[in-house]
């Protein structure tokens, strides 16, 4: 079923955006050879208008062949003898309309189960969020000058530029008003249990544990639920957080109660020191809550911004060298990713399933339509280059060098891709 899914996802991605460029083409008068869904051998396939629909073998992408695409044609209806702005819109539909299904999938999600409002749920007393005047419940719509309109941007936010000791302009509403305020962190020592949850109204579930972190020695594994720390109940993700901002870990043993199916124990450990850091003393919620029809249609507009801004920064943290090989991840990697989702997904039935292969799908399909975008020869953006430069210049760039340009882009993305593909496949091993 891990397969499954990730070919359906795969498939449909793709195919939608072949889609995009198969419709602009018959709007202008291109010529379409084939339109394909899958890859490889045609297990089915039939002629209307000009054009071979075909069925194939292996249900991995699509394609749309059109006349003068990649070649110097004659035929009138061909690629490379329409205006071009008529080419122009041809290639960007592509990425287009991997953006619509984006927001057509964000629909699905937030219609189903709500937006993250970034609503400040716990406040630490004496903190810098304290001393300019947060309170818990402040919906943050700015932050260091970042338009914030769902929890996930706030904390992409923190994420991409981590909190140092330069001051913070926050913008926010409480009942109804605007206000604006400025943060001064304050640098502080850092000690960690090594987990991950979602302050949320759900139950404090873990839902990743850091490799050797002291939890994860202790024998704690993700999915249990945390019930108490230090003999202090909490119902959900937000009491935690609220809990760690009351009391933050230090050097002491910390006794934390956690929940495994109809199983609780107790594990007592010390929090491992990570260095000193800034912090501004305030946490923030990325649970969901329902909305409206006009709300869900304003989120899946943020949702579809969210993924887009969220890609083009971190491919300005690639370019810039603050991630690592290993933060990136290739097809075997997705897959994985996909399998993980499913597994973890299933025992709460089909409805979170589909939830959660939607929200990858979002994931890959906003990815795609950004990449394709890039200025990089072979792929949309490359070939929106050279159609500019004809816009402006009044006269296409030879053919012959053009694809000389796509040649060498082709072979240099064949390159990166084997290194994504060892990459992906040494980390699976590696586990």
């Amino acid at each position: 079923m891990n397969i499954v899914w990730a070919l359906i996802i795969f498939s449909a991605v793709v195919v939608i955006h072949e889609l995009g460029h198969f419709l602009l083409a018959r709007k202008n008068g291109v010529a379409v050879t084939e339109f394909s869904v899958g890859m490889g051998p045609r297990l089915a396939s039939f002629v209307r208008g000009g054009t071979r629909y075909s069925l194939k073998l292996f249900p991995i992408g699509g394609s749309c062949m059109m006349v003068g695409e990649d070649e110097v044609s004659d035929d009138p209806n061909a690629f490379n003898k329409k205006p071009v702005w008529a080419r122009i819109s041809v290639i960007v539909a592509g990425p287009l309309f991997n953006f619509i299904l984006a927001f057509l999938l964000s629909l699905f999600v937030i219609g189903g189960i709500g937006y993250d409002p970034a609503l400040v749920v716990s406040i630490d007393e004496g903190s810098p969020a304290a001393e300019a005047g947060l309170q818990e419940g402040d919906l943050i719509t700015s932050f260091g000058g970042k338009r914030i309109t769902i929890g996930r941007e706030l904390s992409n936010y923190l994420q991409f530029h981590p909190v140092s000791e330069r001051d913070i302009a926050v913008s926010y509403t409480r009942d109804g008003e605007q206000y604006s305020t400025v943060l001064h962190p304050v640098k502080r020592e850092v000690y960690l249990l090594g987990f991950q949850y979602y302050s949320s109204e759900v139950a404090a579930e873990i839902s990743s544990l850091t490799e050797e972190s002291v939890l994860a020695e202790a024998g704690v594994k993700a999915g249990d639920i945390i019930t108490a720390v230090n003999g202090t109940a909490v119902a959900n993700g937000s009491e935690l957080s609220q809990y760690f901002n009351r009391n933050p870990l230090g050097k002491e043993a910390v006794e934390v109660t956690l929940l495994r199916g109809e199983e609780e124990y107790t594990v007592s450990v010390t929090p491992a020191y990570a260095g000193a850091s800034y912090s501004i003393g305030m946490s923030h919620n990325l649970g969901r809550v329902k909305t409206g029809v006009w709300g869900t249609l304003t989120y899946s507009l943020n949702e579809v911004r969210f993924w887009i801004s969220s890609t083009i920064e971190s491919l300005g943290q690639m370019i810039t060298g603050r991630v690592s090989k290993d933060d990136i991840a290739g097809p075997v990697g997705i897959v994985d990713m996909i399998g993980n989702t499913y597994e973890q997904s299933k025992q709460d039935g089909l409805w979170y399933i589909l939830l959660n292969m939607a929200n990858i799908s979002i994931l890959l399909t906003a990815n795609l339509g950004v990449i394709n975008l890039l200025p990089i020869p072979a792929l949309d953006g490359g070939r929106l280059v050279f159609l500019l430069i004809e816009a402006v210049r009044g006269k296409p760039i030879a053919p012959e060098k053009e694809g000389i340009v796509h040649l060498i882009g082709f072979a240099a993305l064949m390159v990166l891709m084997v290194f994504v593909l060892f990459n992906d496949v040494s980390r699976l091993f590696g586990r």
